[in-house]
């Protein structure tokens, strides 16, 4: 199968680039700079250039390939509006594209917001309707497509996507950890996150381009729920210092932009997508990675 993949040389994105080449798909990466061009090429991946608001560049790339694969976001955090409303371009650009192929479009999902007070599970839609909501509401527009001839697939990550080289959210919480000399979690660090190797995350975005029915919200989730005290914890061990409870109207002093979403309960289950797509996570924990220096 030949794959449109955005986001191609991004954290998640270069992973799932070399599962699929390792499965023998072709796969043409969506590339801003040079760099992220000779990178894809280095991997036997074809290059079209561009970026999110190419929005000519994204829908013959997509007429192009058998299958795409959304992973890329602007991720503005100063300007999250902008953020969405690329996001949602991008994504009715692709379902305008493939609508009446029959190809499969897998696009990624956010876990935040889903549910309150449990676990979120893969029966749990999105609240994300409009353009003015989370995302741009892309993940509720794409899947209207999923009767209009697209095999649409929502996939919704873990805010801890982990592993060697990781410069999301825990790197930001370690970051925050040296500045100040402590490890800390907010309030008494109940609040819960999911998470999954990125090895892990791959492979499932594989299965899922594979074989996953039209209209399919998976959870790219290995551990259930891991207490933000228990990755504060995990942290200080790793970098000897003390564990301790930040106030949370101190959130954003502390941590930085990561102290938005470390408050927030982002758990979730992963039990219908395992056994839809026979997927079985295998990576180490978020802790075994932190404490094996996956941060230093």
């Amino acid at each position: 199968m030949h794959v449109f993949v955005t986001g191609a040389t991004g954290w998640i994105g270069s992973a799932v680039v070399d599962e699929l080449l390792d499965a023998g798909h072709e796969v043409t990466g969506l590339a801003r700079s040079d760099a992220s061009a000779a990178t894809l090429e280095r991997k036997g991946a074809r290059v079209r250039r561009g970026d999110l608001d190419d929005l000519d560049g994204l829908r013959d790339g997509a007429e192009a390939a058998d299958a795409v694969i959304h992973l890329a976001n602007k991720h503005d955090w100063a300007n999250p509006a902008e953020s969405d409303r690329a996001e949602r371009a991008a994504v009715q650009t692709f379902a305008d594209a493939l609508t009446g192929t029959g190809r499969p479009f897998v696009l990624a999902a956010s876990l935040s917001t889903l549910a309150t007070g449990r676990p979120a599970t893969e029966t749990d839609l999105s609240p994300a309707v409009g353009p003015a909501s989370h995302r741009g509401g892309a993940e509720n527009l794409a899947l209207e497509y999923a009767e209009k001839g697209i095999r649409v697939i929502s996939a919704h990550f873990a805010p801890s996507v982990h592993g060697v080289g990781d410069h999301g959210f825990v790197a930001a919480l370690v970051a925050a950890a040296r500045k100040h000399g402590v490890s800390g979690y907010l309030g008494d660090g109940s609040a819960a996150w999911a998470a999954v190797h990125r090895a892990d995350a791959a492979r499932l975005v594989r299965l899922a381009l594979e074989g996953a029915p039209t209209g399919s919200l998976l959870h790219a989730v290995a551990e259930e729920a891991v207490t933000t005290k228990e990755i504060a914890e995990a942290i200080g061990r790793k970098l000897d210092v003390p564990v301790v409870s930040v106030a949370p109207e101190n959130a954003a002093e502390h941590f930085g932009f990561v102290g938005r979403f470390f408050a927030l309960d982002m758990s979730a289950s992963s039990a219908r997508t395992r056994e839809l797509l026979k997927w079985t996570p295998y990576g180490p924990s978020l802790a075994e990675d932190i404490e094996a220096g996956a941060y230093a």
